[in-house]
């Protein structure tokens, strides 16, 4: 620090000096002013990172290079960057939040990971055709960023570029875009349209996540990949269309749906979504937060139910699930908030974790005896269900499976030797046991009232005919 000088407020850097070094004033919260000499070609790494009352500088034009968060978490207020420099690294001005607009030359030809990421009073930012990559959590968290246009140069959008930008209300991707990565756009709220366009090969997990306007998703035939999530929890969903040159993805029938053709398995669907009788899995997070849809028909075809496939679906009151399932995924009805009554067919042989996590409105569940395990969480803060049917072959009751069933009061068991149910410690019986009654078969009453997990239900009573399934 000893090259470097504060004096009332002011930095001094030595005339002649080519380089500022990495950290010169990081942490100088004195630091409110400071001239860089014409001399400078790098502001080195977080070399005024911290500088809470830095509002403003001068980068001469003899600057190439801004280092790794060399201005991060400053209290940078504008900054004019010169066309000599063809590199902003990493988080160079990541944490500006009094930084509301900035100009990129174009001699810079790609903007680093987290550049600007939580730049939080920025609505404004013009790209030039220089850039060829926007890094990784570019501009990440920009809450105020209305509108942005991405240059024709640019061939790559990085990892959540564009994550958290609730007020970009416009956004256009170019034709020289061939991939998008994940979590790219998501809960840009205020979006209602996207153009896909026909170069882009790949789009990243999550990339458009959380869109509560969006009605419509065209993918274009040069789409190869798309990853898990891509567009749920886009409410508003109502039209879906693949294109018919797409060799990878198919919307068969125009059935207003994403569907990975070699797999036959549903990635995307949507509340005007009618599944196809060829569909054999509908996919992780297919149907997350479709909030408006009242009911849907699962063909024969499918055999799978992936995780959180209806995550969220508020207004779905009812399910068939067709005998030609076998596994229901993690968390594939949780909060579904309206569900009454579900049937699970004997075809089941897995319930995952979550399964049917916060639906508030099942009163009732059978578990055909095709099941052995009852995932953790699996029936977790399901507040109105009273009773539950459990076969004989369950042999355990995972983790916080029944916690939050507060008006449990009745579990019909069907099993004659309690060492043959393991019940998980913290299952959510422990502290509702002195409220159910236990009905067992005839012949095991006995041994459940001596068991010393069983014998504190308020009663332990034989299985009576018309109980039997």
């Amino acid at each position: 620090m000893a090259k470097y000088k504060i004096k009332n407020g002011v930095g001094i850097i030595p005339n002649g000096t080519t380089e500022i070094e990495d950290d010169a004033f990081s942490g100088s919260y004195k630091l409110k002013s400071v001239t860089i000499p014409e001399s400078v070609t790098k502001i080195g790494d977080h070399s005024f990172e911290w500088c809470e009352e830095l509002e403003s500088t001068t980068i001469p034009n003899s600057v190439t290079k801004i280092g790794k968060g060399a201005f991060k978490m400053s209290g940078l207020r504008n900054i004019t960057i010169p066309n000599s420099v063809t590199e902003i690294c990493d988080g160079a001005f990541c944490g500006c939040k009094k930084l509301t607009s900035i100009n990129i030359p174009n001699s810079v030809t790609e903007i680093g990971a987290w550049a600007f990421s939580w730049c939080e009073a920025l609505t404004s930012i013009n790209i030039p055709n220089s850039v060829t990559k926007i890094g990784e959590r570019a501009f990440n968290g920009c809450e105020k960023l209305t509108s942005i246009n991405i240059p024709n140069s640019v061939t790559e959008i990085g990892k959540s570029a564009f994550s958290g930008c609730e007020a970009l209300t416009s956004i256009n991707i170019p034709n020289s875009v061939t991939k998008i990565g994940a979590w790219a756009f998501p809960e840009c709220k205020a979006l209602t349209s996207i153009n896909i366009p026909e170069s882009l090969t790949e789009i990243g997990a999550w990339a458009f996540s959380g869109y509560k306007t969006l009605t419509s998703i065209n993918i274009p035939e040069s789409v190869t990949e798309i990853g898990e999530g891509a567009f749920a929890s886009c409410c508003a969903l109502t039209s879906i269309i693949v294109a018919e040159g797409n060799k990878v993805y198919d919307s068969r029938g125009n059935c207003n749906a994403i569907i990975e053709t070699k797999t036959n398995r549903l990635i995307q669907g949507c509340t005007n979504t009618v599944i196809p009788e060829s569909v054999t899995e509908i996919g992780d997070h297919a149907f997350y937060a479709c909030e408006t849809m009242t009911s849907i028909n699962i063909p024969n075809s499918v055999t799978k139910i992936g995780k959180s496939a209806f995550w969220w679906c508020e207004a779905l009151i009812s399910i068939n699930i067709p005998e030609s399932v076998t596994e229901i995924g993690a968390g594939a009805f949780s909060k579904c908030k309206a569900l009454t009554s579900i049937n699970i067919p004997n075809s089941v042989t897995k319930i995952g974790d979550l399964a049917f996590r916060w639906c508030e409105a099942l009163t009732s569940i059978n578990i055909p005896n095709s099941v052995t395990k009852i995932g953790d969480g699996a029936f977790r803060w399901c507040e109105a269900l009273t009773s539950i049917n459990i076969p004989e072959s369950v042999t355990k009751i995972g983790r916080w499976a029944f916690d939050g069933c507060e008006n449990l009061k009745e579990i019909i068991l069907y099993q004659t030797d309690p060492s043959k149910i393991e019940v998980t410690e913290r299952s959510g019986l422990q502290k509702k046991k002195a409220q159910i009654t236990l009905y067992v078969p005839k012949e095991g009453v006995a041994a459940f009232q001596k068991d010393p997990f069983w014998s504190e239900c308020a009663a332990i009573k034989p299985i009576t005919d018309d109980m039997l399934k």
